[in-house]
């Protein structure tokens, strides 16, 4: 994996639209991970139409980047 930082997301990001499978590859986590998190309330903003599941791609960068840790105790604190 790359430390390259991901890019602020755009308005095509706003408007692209991944199921749970997508998301999950790039966030290159797991289907079952990003599961857990949606129904622990600790991942990354979703939408549902009608039983499926669906994230915006701008959504899974700003939840990314929301999880910026310089070491093991110190979380990066936002831009403003």
């Amino acid at each position: 994996m790359s430390d390259v930082p991901m890019k602020p997301p755009t308005d095509e990001d706003e408007h692209t639209l991944l199921t749970t499978l997508e998301a999950a590859d790039f966030l290159r986590v797991t289907r079952s991970t990003l599961d857990h998190y949606r129904c622990t309330g600790r991942g990354p903003i979703y939408r549902k139409h009608g039983v499926r599941v669906f994230y915006t791609k701008a959504s899974l960068i700003r939840w990314s980047q929301r999880h910026a840790f310089s070491s093991t105790s110190t979380r990066i604190k936002p831009a403003k």
